[in-house]
C-alpha cells in the first residue's frame, strides 16, 4: 500500500473543499448541467479514443498507484548473487532447480534460458525486447491517463462557451446573469479538478513505477549475463551496485558486512 499517494489524494480533495467552504458556500458549487458535460464528455471521447481493451487495461493499472509490490535492489542482487554461487559452485545446469524458486517471473525465464544453453547475443535480446514491450505497455497506460488530463480541461472550456452562449442570450434580463456566469465558470473548474487533481497525479506516479521496474529488471539482464559469463560473484555484485544510489551501496555493503561478522 502506497500511503503518500493515499495522503496526497485526500489530502488534495480536503484542502480543495476546506477552501470552498471558508470561501462560500459547498452547493454552489455543484451543478448538474456541469458534471454532465464535463464529466461526461470526458468519459465519452475517452472511451471514443481508445479501443474497450486498451480503457480497461489502463483502468486497471489505476491500483498500481495504490497497491504496489516495489521490487527491492537489496534481495534482487542477493537474489543474483545466490545464483551466481551455485553456478560457480555446481554448474549453469544446477540454476534450473533454483530458478523455480524465484518470485520474478522475468529473472526465472532469463534463468531457465541460460540453462537451456541459448546464446549470450540471444538472451540478451530476447529479455531486452521483453523489457521494451514492458516499457510500451506502461508507456500507454501513462498516454490513457494524460488524454483524459487534457480532454477534461476541453471540455471544462466547452462547457463555460455554451454557459456564455446562453448568458448572453439572455441579455434582457440582468437578474440572470450572476447564475449563468457562475455555471458557465463551474465547468472550467470541473475540467481543472479532473487534469490537476486526478490525472496529472496518476501520471507522475506510473511514471515512476514504471522506472523503478525498467531499472529492476536491467539490473536482473546484467546479473544473468554475467552468470552465464562465468564471472566472480563478488565481480558481479560490485556491477550491479553501479545501478544503484550511493546511498544504497552504502546499505548493501553495511548489510553484507554484518552477515559475514555474525
Amino acid at each position: 500500500m502506497d500511503i503518500a499517494s493515499i495522503i496526497g489524494f485526500i489530502g488534495g480533495i480536503v484542502i480543495m473543499l476546506t477552501t470552498i467552504m471558508l470561501g462560500g458556500n459547498l452547493s454552489g458549487y455543484w451543478d448538474t448541467t456541469s458534471i454532465i458535460c464535463t464529466f461526461g464528455g470526458t468519459i465519452v471521447m475517452t472511451i471514443a479514443a481508445h479501443p474497450m481493451k486498451k480503457t480497461i487495461e489502463s483502468l486497471k493499472a489505476l491500483k498500481h498507484v495504490f497497491i504496489y509490490n516495489e521490487l527491492e535492489p537489496e534481495s534482487i542482487i542477493k537474489a543474483i548473487i545466490d545464483l551466481a554461487n551455485i553456478a560457480r559452485k555446481e554448474g549453469l545446469l544446477a540454476l534450473e532447480e533454483a530458478a523455480q524458486q524465484l518470485n520474478d517471473i522475468f529473472l526465472q525465464k532469463g534463468v531457465l534460458l541460460i540453462v537451456d544453453g541459448t546464446d549470450p547475443e540471444l538472451v540478451r535480446n530476447i529479455l531486452e525486447t521483453e523489457l521494451s514491450f514492458i516499457e510500451d505497455r506502461h508507456k500507454s497506460n501513462q498516454g490513457f491517463f494524460e488524454f483524459v488530463a487534457a480532454i477534461g480541461p476541453a471540455f471544462g472550456m466547452l462547457g463555460t462557451l455554451i454557459g456564455l452562449i446562453n448568458m448572453l442570450s439572455k441579455l434582457n434580463d440582468p437578474s440572470t446573469l450572476g447564475p449563468s456566469m457562475a455555471i458557465a465558470i463551474i465547468t472550467t473548474f470541473y475540467g481543472s479538478f479532473i487534469a490537476n487533481v486526478l490525472c496529472i497525479p496518476v501520471v507522475n506516479k506510473l511514471k515512476i513505477r514504471s522506472s523503478q521496474e525498467i531499472l529492476m529488471k536491467e539490473v536482473m539482464l546484467e546479473g544473468m549475463l554475467s552468470i552465464q559469463a562465468g564471472e566472480n560473484p563478488r565481480i558481479i555484485e560490485e556491477k550491479l551496485k553501479a545501478f544503484m544510489s550511493p546511498k544504497l551501496r552504502e546499505k548493501l555493503s553495511a548489510e553484507k558486512e554484518q552477515s559475514e561478522g555474525e
